[in-house]
């Protein structure tokens, strides 16, 4: 942890008045006291979505950075509230949740982190060295994974999910054959933002659901079992 986040008046005890008042919350609403895990998913995903609108539409900038800051903060309070929740029921609180993260990310980023905690005295540059100790330590943790794909989210909107899906192929070596009819040319992300709009233009006047079918694409590819790259 960086000096700054250890001064007086820092996130520590900010952070831990603010896990107060959601105990507070749910003590004392009864509306927050009637949410539940599953209730609360519909927040979660709208808070994620604005976080991403804010970062899209320029809100990173020190000028506009308050709208950034206040989305955050909403997305922050829906991790509080599971956390409570789960509190409450004597599983796990926000401290584990807090310590935990911050055990794997010392544990994935070897290039950074000693065992200890402490600073490697050197790093690397090479982000092709970073992962493979970033999957290796993965694989440590989780060795009964059988597929690069396990642990990819099957509710992720459908281009989210064939990005992310591709991505874990590639570092997996695994093949991903273009199709054999091909996409137009495309340069820059105007082009293919077009090139999606007229695909989903296309297929509305089809009756097709694009979504769906790309989710279909996917679970067909995954499906096909491990190939080794050429």
């Amino acid at each position: 942890m960086t000096d700054s986040l250890n001064g007086s008046g820092g996130p520590g005890p900010a952070f831990a008045r603010l896990a107060q008042v959601v105990a507070q919350l749910r003590e004392r609403c009864p509306w927050t006291r009637a949410l539940t895990h599953e209730s609360l998913l519909e927040y979660l995903l709208e808070e994620s979505y604005e976080v991403i609108e804010a970062v899209e539409t320029g809100h990173t900038r020190p000028e506009d950075a308050r709208e950034l800051s206040g989305e955050l903060g909403d997305l922050l309070f829906q991790v509080l509230l599971h956390a409570r929740l789960q509190e409450e029921s004597g599983s796990f609180s926000i401290d584990d949740v807090v310590t935990g993260l911050t055990e794997k990310l010392i544990r994935r980023n070897p290039h950074v982190f000693r065992p200890d905690g402490s600073l490697q005295d050197s790093t690397t540059g090479d982000t092709a060295e970073i992962e493979r100790a970033w999957d290796a330590a993965k694989k440590t943790e989780k060795p009964q994974r059988s597929t690069p794909f396990e642990g990819v989210p099957a509710a992720l909107p459908a281009l989210a999910l064939a990005a992310k899906t591709q991505e874990r192929a590639r570092r997996a070596g695994l093949v991903i054959p273009p199709a054999e009819s091909g996409l137009p040319d495309f340069e820059g992300e105007e082009e293919l933002g077009a090139l999606l709009f007229e695909a989903v233009r296309q297929a509305g006047e089809q009756g097709l659901d694009p979504e769906a079918a790309l989710r279909r694409a996917v679970r067909r590819f995954t499906a096909q079992g491990p190939g080794a790259a050429d």
